[in-house]
C-alpha cells in the first residue's frame, strides 16, 4: 500500500548510504501520530522504503537492527514469521501472509541524495 504524498520531501540519506542489497537506513516516523520505525534499502539500483512492520502481525521485521535481507540477499525477511517480501513492491511471496504488502513510503533519488515523502498516514517524527 502506498500513501499519497501530502507535503514536501524530507532528506533521508546520501545515495551512497544505500548499497545494493546490503544493509539499510533506518528512520523514525509517526504512523497515524504514533511512533514507528521505517527503513530504506536499495534493490535493482532503486531505493525503496517501508514501515518496519510485518504484514502478517505488526512486529518489527529486522533480525538485527537494520538487517532485513535473507541469506541470499534476494528478499526482505521477517525475523519472527519467516515471511519473504519481494523488495521492489513489498509483496509477501512466501510465508504466512502471501499477497499482503508492507506499507511503502515513497522515495525520490536526485542529486546524490534520497528523500522520502510524508503522507497523511506517515509523518516525520518531530
Amino acid at each position: 500500500m502506498v500513501d499519497v504524498p501530502v507535503s514536501e520531501p524530507r532528506f533521508l540519506c546520501k545515495s551512497g548510504d544505500l548499497r545494493e542489497r546490503q544493509g539499510s537506513v533506518l528512520f523514525d516516523v509517526l504512523e497515524w501520530r504514533q511512533p514507528a520505525t521505517a527503513f530504506a534499502v536499495r534493490f535493482d539500483d532503486h531505493p525503496v522504503a517501508y514501515l518496519n512492520q510485518c504484514a502478517h502481525v505488526p512486529t518489527a521485521l529486522d533480525w538485527q537492527p537494520g538487517e532485513f535481507w535473507d541469506q541470499e540477499h534476494r528478499y526482505i525477511i521477517c525475523a519472527v514469521h519467516g515471511a519473504l517480501y519481494e523488495p521492489s513492491r513489498g509483496v509477501c511471496v512466501l510465508g504466512p501472509c502471501p499477497g499482503k504488502s508492507l506499507t511503502r513510503i515513497p522515495l525520490e533519488e536526485r542529486d546524490g541524495n534520497v528523500y522520502w515523502y510524508p503522507s497523511e498516514r506517515i509523518q516525520p517524527a518531530i
